[in-house]
């Protein structure tokens, strides 16, 4: 039988590691920027994670919203949380961008990074395009970021079978897109299931968060090899 180091497989460029720690870092930073955000919340009612989406956190102004409803929102640091989830958008394209030898080979890792890229720049538009400014707009790019980005874990998934350096993170990585689908679509539907609008949201966001700092801890603990030089 092999042992772990026989059944390796290849090693990662160099770039891979540095592609891997932009992922973290964007994970880290969109978590943090809701995380503050949330903190300089002015109510009442105080924030809810169930009741109010994460969008609420960029909302640029106080009031009632939806302005047909009764329901108030008010996030005086929604600049955290937009600038948060444009820089979160922006590391996830270059790490898309870098990591690429820490994938097989094949048409369908291009296609699952590819994925990733676009709901990367999902997020962004998310960002540059708070709730209130321009609705139809930000729902669009937050469509794209959710089904776009789940998507290409899905195909990242099955593009990693049969490489040895992700034995273990396959199904998990499958899991963690079908979770992000099934989510998108139950809150597109408006079914909460009983965790609220913001809870469901929260479960299309979550595994992704999650994956890129698992993943990319597992990219960072692959050995990097260089370009070999030629002897004079």
């Amino acid at each position: 039988m092999a042992t772990p180091e026989e059944r390796r497989g290849p090693l990662v460029h160099r770039a891979v590691h540095h592609g891997a720690a932009l992922w973290v870092a964007a994970s880290l930073i969109f978590i943090a920027a809701m995380a503050v955000t949330q903190l300089g919340w002015s109510g009442p009612p105080a924030y809810s994670l169930s009741k109010d989406v994460i969008s609420d956190l960029g909302n640029t102004g106080c009031g009632p919203w939806p302005h047909t409803t009764s329901s108030r929102v008010c996030s005086p640091w929604h600049d955290v949380f937009n600038v948060g989830i444009v820089l979160l958008g922006l590391l996830v394209i270059l790490g898309a961008i870098l990591v690429q030898s820490g994938f097989p080979p094949r048409r369908s890792s291009a296609i699952g990074r590819l994925l990733l890229a676009v709901g990367g720049i999902g997020a962004i538009g998310v960002g540059l395009s708070p709730e209130n400014v321009n609705l139809t707009i930000h729902s669009i790019f937050a469509l794209i970021a959710f089904l776009i980005g789940s998507l290409g874990l899905v195909v990242l998934g099955f593009a990693m079978f049969r490489d040895t350096r992700w034995d273990g993170y396959r199904a998990y990585t499958i899991v963690s897109g079908l979770v992000g689908l099934v989510a998108t679509f139950l809150f597109a539907g408006k079914v909460y299931a009983g965790l609220g609008q913001g809870g469901m949201e929260r479960l299309i966001v979550a595994p992704m968060l999650l994956w890129l700092i698992v993943a990319s801890i597992h990219l960072l603990r692959i050995p990097q090899y260089a370009p070999h030089t030629v002897p004079t």
